[in-house]
């Protein structure tokens, strides 16, 4: 369905397939949904079977959670809107309701991630990878990474040329070896729900502050997740303090966002998905001065050292309206990307699934094209698509970045030309 709505809208579009990993859910509970009083007994049943979810208790997912808790511990329901305390534990885990609430079938269970005993990549992922990559998804996300060790662990499952990994980071363990991880990593998640269950949440807006500075600084896109526009699940419009939220993960830096109940189980996906472009596109036209800094200067490659002098050169010249790069693997594009230009980065790739991924990535318009042979030609061809697909005025100053050297060597060329008209 996606690569048809993106083939009808002549867009780029990646797909991105999200393994469960060890993710805990609520069994189906009578009606769909149920509210939840404090102070009551409520039982959370490991067992296979039994009676459908009502107010006195309901199966979950996860079989070893009576071994994986004990009494005293808090168990979170719904991304944290409801908290259990666990009194009692048999081949089932008796709980008191503390803070009551809403819960829905299917809604997620969270217990801290040093209790849980499942590995991140489960028997479950490692059944869906060859289905991942039969579909030809363009990024994979892994649930509940805790350390580099498990990413390189699906990286071994993916095989050469896998998809790229975005790690979710939704634990405490993942939030203290973020820099390691990003050492393995293609991008990564910031999936709040969850990791407002492993800290307190009147942390996470910092943390998330953080840990988008530092994917930047390492050149890795980030996705801010979860509760963006949560009211929108049932109302047609976002609260203000949504609309902010949004606007705050732009200018935290965030390559994008995403969505999760609003466009999954909402009444409203489709004016969520257009509430959420409206509040990006405002704040990236009209808040450019609030956008943060890119990354450092990238040192010790030619690459990098030509990537950073287009970018200097782009943001002295207020005449320069983009820059323009072929490339194989997407680096190049990317390169320029985490170092926020200023103005679009218009990517030519001849693989269309770089395209898809570049999707991604902040500021960058990707289009599939085959290069010429010669260096000359290629330049010239992309001026001259610029202008066709009327992503660049003509007459437009763009700083256009190639290579003269082996495919795959990286760029070592900078010349300004103008869009033909």
């Amino acid at each position: 369905a996606v690569r048809s709505a993106a083939a009808q809208a002549a867009r780029p579009i990646a797909v991105l397939a999200d393994l469960a990993g060890p993710k805990i859910r609520l069994g189906d509970l009578a009606g769909g949904q149920l509210r939840l009083q404090p102070g009551r007994p409520f039982t959370l049943r490991s067992r296979a079977g039994g009676p459908i979810g009502d107010a006195t208790g309901v199966h979950v997912s996860y079989r070893r959670l009576a071994a994986d808790v004990q009494p005293g511990d808090r168990i979170l329901l719904a991304d944290g809107a409801v908290e259990l305390r666990v009194t009692a534990v048999d081949s089932d885990v008796a709980t008191e309701i503390i803070r009551g609430g809403l819960i829905r079938s299917r809604a997620g269970v969270a217990i801290p991630a040093d209790r849980l005993s499942a590995p991140a990549l489960t028997a479950k992922d490692r059944a869906d990878v060859p289905r991942v990559l039969a579909m030809g998804a363009d990024y994979v996300a892994q649930s509940f990474v805790r350390g580099p060790a498990d990413v390189v662990a699906l990286r071994e499952r993916l095989g050469p040329g896998g998809p790229p990994i975005v790690a979710k980071i939704e634990t405490r363990p993942a939030v203290e070896s973020f820099d390691a991880i990003l050492d393995v990593v293609d991008a990564v998640m910031i999936a709040r729900g969850d990791l407002g269950v492993e800290l307190p949440y009147e942390a996470v807006p910092l943390v998330q502050k953080q840990l988008v500075r530092r994917a930047l600084d390492r050149g890795v896109p980030s996705i801010v997740a979860t509760q963006m526009l949560e009211s929108m699940i049932a109302s047609p419009r976002p609260t203000r303090a949504e609309a902010s939220d949004v606007a705050n993960a732009v200018f935290d830096g965030a390559d994008a966002i995403m969505l999760s109940g609003e466009t999954a189980i909402g009444a409203f996906p489709v004016l969520a998905a257009e509430a959420a472009v409206r509040i990006v596109r405002l704040c990236e036209e009209r808040g450019a001065s609030l956008l943060p800094a890119g990354a450092p200067p990238p040192v010790g490659t030619d690459a990098g050292a030509l990537a950073y002098a287009a970018v200097a050169l782009a943001s002295a010249d207020p005449a320069i309206e983009g820059i323009a790069c072929y490339t194989r693997t997407g680096r190049t594009a990317r390169m320029l990307s985490a170092l926020r230009p200023g103005v679009p980065v218009f990517a030519f790739s001849p693989d269309a699934g770089i395209v898809r991924r570049l999707s991604m990535v902040h500021g960058v318009v990707a289009r599939t094209c085959i290069p010429p042979g010669d260096v000359a030609s290629r330049l010239g061809l992309m001026a001259w698509l610029l202008g066709e697909a009327r992503l660049a005025a003509a007459g437009a100053a763009v700083v256009l970045v190639a290579s003269t050297a082996e495919p795959g060597s990286g760029p070592n060329l900078l010349e300004v030309h103008r869009v033909p008209g």
